[in-house]
């Protein structure tokens, strides 16, 4: 395409929207008159044409804009116009394909074999009654539309603040709520629908009481229904099913910044408000009142990962205040209403065992422009449960000196709970090594506990002391308590066992492991609930027999793949039996909870009842009930099957071995129908994302189950069967740092030979054609994704990166598992970043990001200064931005879109690649010492934007040409 054919097409675009104002159902666009029809025909084409395109891009996304409220868009791309359209369908959209990366191009939808999986109605979620014998389906929408995310937003501390609703933006809901008895049988009564709110409610935070006769959630409304898009509390009894607002006073709004709102008892809830005295946001001046100025000039360390969304100015600080304060309101079932304590920014909300009690923890200033706002100043304290202050447990200062080192933590007092086996005892833990984990001490942490009102001059109490960084307790009573501790650097854990109760009991360590060791893995202690509402060990007792048992669910992990097991496990003796495992020959079970917890004292083990799940390859996730001694299972669901035109695919977990010796498994997909020996090798997508290990052992051990239904998600790689793909699925890519090495240092080597290895077992097996395979990642997986592009151009056609981060020197205090800075491992830092090794990839390689990505380290900027480096060295390459996403794509336009590009760039680059990739004896290797080479839908109307912006080098006249052969 020359500059005059450019020039033309643009003229042509704008010359169609040039329609007197009588036909048209809307304003007519006011043209700059830098982007006139005449400007556009008499600019001289001797200036950049770069900018002629930029321009023309604005402008159709501002034309694309106009749709008339009124109009409904259709998904044939016809946009619900009549005989007033300004041209037709067919020439519109052979304009568009034309021009897409020129103009710009509108959503797209991908394949209908593909959109019909994606759009299919989600199944609900369950939530069971304290006394579980009720159930709630909680209705869940599809995907929702671009105008929900298209809603302003406030980036203030870390956070993203719906400023109309005043929660966090971006939340999901439920739209419906339904309750069923669960009978004695195991069956579900009939549904009570919770009723008594206007129909389109947006429903949130749905928590039962602690008596299960009740219900708390929050409703909402979308703004343009004239009613105020702020949260109200309502209440619903359950038996009824009979809703109402918790608050008479049509004023009170809920304020979910942080928390929202908890039962205190069974009859009343202490809620986070809007102050009713709060008055209009802070406006923003004109003309600051100086610059804007960091120092540190007393010269402290600070070290931090590149967090997004932080405040800038005072501005900032005060919209922050603005948003994040809450009045807290105590408020009773029969109307009573009290506000407690000053207005202030609470960020949780705890009340005691035995209700008499709140642990009540805020945030306040100074704040900072470096971290955070779990990094700022924190306040805890301590309260009676009408609001009366008892005393102060800390005021932490600002943390911004946190180092990066793995299991470094804050100093001061942390993990500040309630202990679910007594009324009114507190329990915390305290740093010995000043939070830094470079620091060699012992002891490394101290546990405290302290009873809520202790005596005069009565002091903390000592509990426990640990050598590794604390991770959590479970409790049981004052004879027994687990106590687990971990160090990521050796990858070890252990559990020990202490009598809370007694000092002449010495703690004893149960279990002692590296966490990575799946195979060892004793399973996780069940808990129950008490009548208090809290969580203890589930203790129980056989009859007849004496010692102290609990039950322990595990994942059950094997070399034949995950056989999930419930063991009574003896903890005096550690003697255990295998009470129930799931079959392994067809089904993946698991154990989901405790059903029998309600009652005090130890559980009889005839009278345990258990919630499971089961599912096959080709059947869903259904749940049961599962009664001792007799171990009989009621079938609680029914879920439909939610891609019946997948039901049939084929799954199989496939080993295989890497050049080092290091055993590689993966899951590998083929579509419904398919055999090999007669249909041939098909294109396949290997999808997968790195980890990190310690030992070779660790790395190769198998996780997963070869029978586990295939979930299949908005956005996943499996979609692509039902485009006749073979699917390589989550192939281990292990990236090994054994003794002191570290495991980053190696990344390149261990990453290709692990791709050479799975490309090559697909190709073995006949299901993958060698020639058309693809590679692709999310996140760190794109970052997986470049490189292979980059040091194994011999293994795959094309690849697909979304929402990467492509040069580590943008994350110089550590990224991922890497806790060295880029000073202190400067190469590796740039051989691991494909940025650096733009000039290698010659595949084609499309790039996707959201382009409001609040992930750290994976900023937008990432995808498109990486795009620029490869336009800048010739290579095939696309970017696609995405208006409104964050690092995960939530809009049914931009995952319909994001599918349309991944599987034209499939087809295009995948399908129909013939060029030889194989490897060839003359091809020379580059430094790294892999093999290099340089042979090689319509439209839906947008919601808050025309569509993504995307760049590509795939067309004429464009800075560079692609290197290919085809």
């Amino acid at each position: 395409m020359n500059d005059r054919m450019l020039v033309h097409k643009v003229y042509h675009r704008l010359s169609l929207l040039s329609l007197t104002p009588h036909t048209l159902p809307f304003k007519p666009v006011q043209f700059p008159s830098a982007l006139s029809p005449a400007s556009i025909r008499a600019r001289p084409l001797n200036g950049t044409v770069r900018s002629l395109r930029t321009t023309a891009v604005m402008a159709t996304s501002r034309l694309r804009n106009l749709v008339p409220v009124n109009a409904v868009a259709s998904e044939d791309g016809s946009g619900g116009a009549s005989n007033g359209s300004v041209a037709s369908t067919a020439a519109t959209t052979a304009l568009e394909d034309e021009e897409d990366s020129t103009l710009g191009v509108r959503y797209r939808l991908p394949p209908q074999e593909i959109k019909d999986i994606v759009d299919a109605p989600p199944l609900p979620a369950l939530s069971f009654s304290p006394h579980r014998d009720k159930i709630l389906f909680l209705k869940r929408r599809s995907l929702p539309p671009l105008a929900e995310l298209a809603r302003p937003e406030e980036k203030l501390a870390g956070v993203r603040i719906d400023g109309k609703c005043n929660t966090r933006t971006r939340m999901s809901f439920y739209t419906g709520i339904g309750i069923h008895q669960l009978l004695p049988d195991g069956t579900l009564g009939p549904e009570i629908e919770v009723h008594g709110f206007p129909d389109g409610a947006k429903i949130n935070f749905v928590t039962w009481s602690p008596d299960g006769r009740h219900l708390a959630f929050t409703i909402r409304f979308d703004e343009e229904e004239s009613t105020s898009s702020k949260l109200k509390v309502w209440v619903a009894q359950v038996e009824t099913g009979i809703a109402r607002p918790l608050f008479k006073s049509d004023e009170i709004f809920l304020n979910a910044v942080f928390d929202n709102f908890v039962w205190v008892n069974d009859s009343s809830l202490l809620v986070c408000t809007i102050p009713l005295s709060r008055g209009d946001p802070p406006k923003k001046p004109w003309v600051p009142f100086g610059p804007k100025i960091q120092s540190n000039e007393q010269k402290s360390i600070i070290q931090v990962r590149t967090f997004q969304d932080l405040l800038k100015d005072e501005y900032d600080e005060d919209l922050f205040d603005y948003y994040a304060t809450t009045q807290l309101v105590l408020a009773s079932l029969d109307g009573t209403v009290k506000e407690i304590g000053p207005p202030a920014i609470y960020t949780s909300m705890d009340p005691s065992p035995d209700h008499k009690y709140l642990l009540i923890s805020s945030i306040h200033r100074p704040y900072s422009f470096t971290v955070p706002c779990g990094r700022f100043p924190k306040k805890v304290d301590l309260w009676t449960a009408d609001g009366k202050f008892v005393r102060e447990l800390c005021d932490l200062p600002l943390a911004e000196d946190i180092p990066i080192a793995f299991n470094s933590v804050r100093r001061g007092m942390r993990s500040i709970n309630w202990r679910a086996d007594k009324p009114s005892t507190l329990y915390w833990v305290e740093t010995q090594d000043e939070g830094d984990a470079k620091v060699d001490v012992s002891p490394r942490d101290i546990i405290y506990t302290q009873p809520a009102e202790p005596l005069e001059g009565e002091g903390a109490t000592i509990l426990h002391k640990l050598d590794l960084r604390y991770g959590g307790i479970s409790w049981s009573d004052d004879s027994l308590a687990l106590v687990y501790e971990s160090w990521y650097k050796t990858r070890r854990t252990r559990t020990w066992v202490i009598s809370p109760g007694s000092n002449d009991v010495s703690p004893r360590i149960l279990f002692d492991r590296s966490f990575e060791d799946v195979y060892s893995d004793p399973g996780s202690p069940m808990l129950r609930r008490t009548p208090a509402g809290t969580y203890v060990l589930a203790k129980v007792k056989k009859e007849n027999e004496e010692g102290t048992y609990i039950l322990l669910n595990g994942n059950g992990a094997t070399p034949e793949g995950n056989i999930p097991f419930l063991d009574l496990f003896d903890i005096n003796t550690g003697n255990k039996e295998r009470i129930w495992k799931s079959d392994k020959e067809k089904y993946y079970e698991t154990v989901v909870a405790l059903m029998s917890d309600e009652k005090e004292g130890d559980l009889p083990i005839d009278h345990l009842k258990i919630l499971t799940s089961k599912e096959s390859k080709t059947e869903n996730t259904q749940y049961y009930i599962l009664s001792w001694p007799e171990k009989k299972a009621f079938q609680i669901t029914n879920f439909p099957h939610p891609y019946p035109q997948l039901a049939s695919l084929q799954k199989e977990m496939v080993k295989y071995q890497r050049k080092d010796g290091v055993q590689l498994t993966a899951t590998l997909y083929l579509p419904p129908g398919y055999d090999p020996s007669r249909d041939g090798p098909l294109p396949c997508l290997v999808w997968s994302y790195p980890g990190e290990f310690k030992s070779k052992e660790a790395a190769g051990q198998v996780r997963g189950s070869p029978n586990e239904f295939a979930g299949i998600g908005p956005t996943s790689a499996l979609l692509w069967l039902a485009r006749r793909f073979a699917i390589l699925s989550g192939p281990t890519i292990p990236i090994i740092g054994e003794g002191d090495d570290e495991a980053n240092d190696r990344y390149v080597e261990q990453l290709v030979a692990s791709a050479e290895a799975a490309v090559e077992e697909v190709v073995r097996r006949g299901v993958a054609h060698p020639n058309k395979i693809a590679v692709g990642g999310h996140s760190y997986g794109a970052f997986m994704t470049a490189n292979l592009l980059a040091h194994a151009p011999h293994l795959f056609s094309c690849g697909i990166a979304r929402s990467g981060a492509y040069n580590r020197t943008l994350t110089p205090f550590g990224f991922q598992n890497e806790d060295r800075t880029l000073w202190e491992a400067t190469s590796t830092y740039v051989k691991m970043s494909p940025f650096m090794s733009a000039n290698k990839i010659k595949k084609p390689i499309l790039l996707i990001h959201g382009e409001e990505d609040s992930n750290s380290g994976t900023l937008t900027m990432q995808s498109d200064r990486f795009f620029n480096a490869l336009k800048g060295h010739g290579a095939l390459c696309r970017l696609v931005i995405l208006p409104y996403e964050s690092h995960g794509y939530a809009s049914r336009e931009s995952i319909m879109h994001v599918l349309w590009e991944t599987d034209r760039w499939l087809q295009k680059y995948c399908v129909s690649h013939t060029s030889t990739v194989n490897v060839d004896p003359d091809v020379s290797k580059d430094n790294s010492g892999t093999v290099s080479t340089d042979s090689e839908s319509k439209a839906i109307a947008a919601s808050g934007g025309s569509g993504p912006e995307v760049s590509n080098t795939e067309h004429e006249g464009f800075d560079s040409l692609p290197r290919i052969n085809c």
